[in-house]
């Protein structure tokens, strides 16, 4: 049956979709960022020493505060929430700082000092929100489609790890059978989106996790070690690991990576804005980072860290263009159940890295062709736009192509200098403002003059492209 005038007059990310599409589709966005979720507390806990019990509570409380970030986001309260289909977590950018609070306050310390750090640093970007929004009118076409591009590129090392095994030091990493059971889920991903029509094709990223973990069982590299650990309920009590403790060094670092996060969520939000065809404002942009920082300031309470942004989600709805934000929003829910329940955490656990890493080239490569697709409608036939879009992707690689490039600088430099869509989105605006704004009028060359009025359809530097 065809749908009705009201459904017609949504929006597709407005629109809600059946039930049993709303749990697929919200379960390929919980499969898609559960590592990058989980990752940050790991790291962290094991730096600390926790137990393995404290670590499986940690972990459970970054889940539990990703669903709550991820439903503020996604459904949003008063000028609080994007209204997108946003996924949030564990922002990677706090690791490297939090490692170094560890290490300065000692293990005793380290959890308390770096909660109340995040507490002071999500105030603080509660309250620059509207005013850090206030960037988008420096985001043309020329920006966005940069900083998007760069997103994808900077997200396909993850995939590689993860295909090679997730962990480094692990035994077996980049052995033949992991990169083969990579090869073979993105081949199912590839067959399932080329042969199959509608809803199967819509969650093909999600069978190809499931074939290809059921698969990888008999070759060896699936682990069911954690559903026979895990507990079936558990609540992260507040200030399970003390009360939070305010050291002044900490509160700057955390602060440092509040404005990085920030920028990131920016981005992310003008890309996502693209894919759905839903630009991002400067309206929508300051609801997002509101949503993010009220998030980041509740997640210490119940042990959690700073939350942003989850890129690799975009390359979700960018490849199944599924814009639903409802469908997030389950994912979310999802999420909070696992944090309740430890059980269902390690469920998803059980799909192998490899296997991720598969579907992940898919996932992250799609974000790099939206980009792509966003820079078509930039005037690259202008040597200033090229010199732009060179430049900013040349320094936004540069983490990824030279890891060790920024070791020179001091740790502090290095929480903005290796985010590498950080650098290369502040490298887009500032190109921009010097080659088209200030350059231009400075010049007053009748060739440089700024462009005239727009015709209907086309899109200016104040209005993201469709």
């Amino acid at each position: 049956m065809p749908p009705g005038p009201a459904t017609q007059a949504k929006h597709p990310v407005d629109q809600t979709l059946p039930p049993l599409k709303l749990i697929t589709t919200g379960l390929q966005h919980v499969a898609a960022m559960y590592a990058g979720v989980v990752a940050p507390p790991l790291i962290i806990g094991s730096a600390v020493g926790l137990s393995v019990t404290e670590l499986t509570f940690l972990t459970g409380a970054s889940l539990f505060l990703a669903g709550i970030a991820t439903l503020l986001q996604t459904l949003g309260v008063w000028r609080i929430g994007a209204r997108l289909p946003f996924v949030n977590g564990v922002t990677f950018a706090s690791v490297a700082p939090m490692l170094a609070i560890d290490k300065s306050e000692g293990h005793e310390d380290a959890l308390p000092v770096i909660f109340g750090a995040c507490m002071v640093a999500a105030a603080l970007g509660f309250v620059l929100a509207p005013y850090f929004s206030k960037l988008v009118r420096f985001f043309p076409p020329v920006v966005t489609g940069s900083v998007i591009t760069l997103i994808g590129v900077s997200l396909m090392p993850v995939a590689f790890n993860w295909a090679q095994g997730g962990d480094p030091e692990a035994p077996g990493y980049g052995a033949t059978k992991n990169i083969a059971m990579a090869g073979v889920t993105l081949l199912v991903v590839l067959l399932l989106s080329r042969f199959t029509r509608g809803f199967v094709k819509q969650i093909a990223v999600l069978l190809g996790l499931v074939v290809g973990t059921l698969i990888a069982v008999p070759v060896g590299i699936t682990d069911f070690g954690a559903l026979s650990d895990a507990g079936i309920v558990g609540f992260p009590t507040p200030f399970h690991f003390g009360a939070p403790q305010f050291a002044l060094a900490a509160v700057v670092s955390m602060c440092i990576v509040m404005l990085v996060s920030m920028t990131e969520s920016t981005a992310d939000m003008l890309a996502l804005g693209e894919i759905v065809d839903r630009p991002a404002d400067e309206k929508t942009i300051a609801a997002g980072l509101r949503a993010d920082t009220l998030g980041s300031f509740i997640s210490p309470f119940f042990n959690g860290f700073l939350a942003t942004a989850f890129a690799q989600n975009i390359g979700l709805v960018a490849m199944t263009r599924i814009r639903s934000r409802f469908v997030v929003a389950a994912g979310g829910g999802m999420l909070i159940l696992m944090g309740l329940c430890p059980v269902a955490a390690a469920l998803i656990a059980t799909v192998p890295q490899p296997v991720l890493g598969g579907a992940g080239v898919v996932l992250f490569g799609s974000v790099a062709a939206s980009g792509i697709r966003t820079l078509a409608r930039a005037d690259l036939g202008d040597d200033s736009n090229i010199v732009i879009v060179a430049v900013s992707l040349a320094v936004g690689v540069v983490p990824v192509a030279a890891p060790d490039f920024y070791d020179v600088f001091p740790g502090s430099a290095r929480i903005i200098l290796d985010s590498g869509i950080s650098t290369g989105c502040v490298t887009a605006v500032v190109l921009n403002l010097l080659f088209n704004h200030l350059g231009r009028r400075r010049r007053g060359d009748p060739g440089d003059a700024p462009v005239p009025e727009p015709r209907a359809g086309e899109v200016t530097a104040e209005q993201p492209a469709r």
